[in-house]
């Protein structure tokens, strides 16, 4: 089990000064940001789009609030169970924790594509180019899951369970679920997502953004099996296998889809500015 150790190695604060501690989620996000604006940078010089430097910045910036309200209020619409109703001083309480991906997507295509409209930037082929760092996004910030021992996975024999006895995960070997989406959703996405974007003149508009949420979708739906739904609300279904991961999951693979069929049929080039 020598996951086990190295989780109870791990410690969630990575620097604490007097009485300010800089969490490593807190780091993920930064990482995340970082990395998605390199990546943006680096695909729209290779693509010729003719972007500077601090415009990109200033979409990053849009970006990052969009994620940071957007998941909050995700979280509090989908999985706070009327506590954020009668509490709703809490919906500040970023602090507590309680944070959705899912909402954290739209919250980035609408801070990001205001940002876009403000400087005359194609906000499709803008979506194309965040999407190809955002896996590195996902990657850090699952991996600071894990470090945080949060959102563990159902009861496992295999070699590589994890035991999260320490923050309330019982005396039993789980699914590393976290660091299973850090490589499915992470780190697989991006090398499907780069490889794709190497191709010299680029994929039409719509590409990769639809291929993001298609992946993305089927790889969450999947992981929800081996992983624990959300205490306050448990399976929706008596079954119990239907989980709020699943139902948000399942409008992006049909939505992926859709912008995938429609980037074929157009085939509109990528381009930096609108006219």
């Amino acid at each position: 089990m020598w996951l086990n150790d190295l989780y109870h190695s791990l410690n969630p604060i990575a620097l604490q000064i007097g009485p300010i501690a800089i969490r490593w989620y807190g780091l993920a996000y930064l990482a995340g940001f970082v990395m998605a604006g390199f990546m943006i940078w680096r695909t729209s010089k290779r693509w010729g789009l003719g972007i500077s430097s601090d415009d990109i910045l200033n979409v990053v910036v849009g970006i990052a609030l969009g994620v940071i309200i957007g998941a909050r209020l995700g979280f509090v619409l989908f999985y706070g169970a009327g506590y954020y109703l009668e509490n709703p001083l809490k919906i500040l309480a970023v602090n507590e924790g309680g944070m959705s991906f899912h909402g954290g997507l739209v919250g980035a295509i609408v801070g990001g594509s205001i940002a876009c409209r403000q400087m005359g930037i194609s906000i499709a082929t803008m979506c194309d180019l965040a999407v190809i760092g955002a896996p590195w996004g996902i990657f850090f910030g699952r991996c600071a899951n894990f470090v945080n021992g949060e959102l563990w996975g159902k009861e496992t024999s295999l070699p590589w369970g994890v035991m999260f006895s320490d923050t309330g995960g019982g005396m039993v070997y789980r699914h590393p679920s976290q660091l299973y989406e850090a490589l499915l959703e992470g780190l697989l996405m991006f090398v499907i997502l780069y490889a794709l974007s190497r191709r010299n003149p680029p994929r039409p508009q719509g590409t990769f953004l639809g291929a993001f949420l298609t992946i993305y979708g089927c790889s969450r739906f999947l992981i929800e099996f081996v992983r624990l739904p959300d205490k306050q609300l448990g399976y929706l279904l008596d079954t119990g296998w239907l989980t709020m991961g699943q139902c948000l999951s399942l409008p992006l693979i049909a939505v992926g889809i859709a912008i995938l069929v429609l980037a074929h049929r157009r085939q509109l080039p990528q381009r930096g500015f609108v006219d």
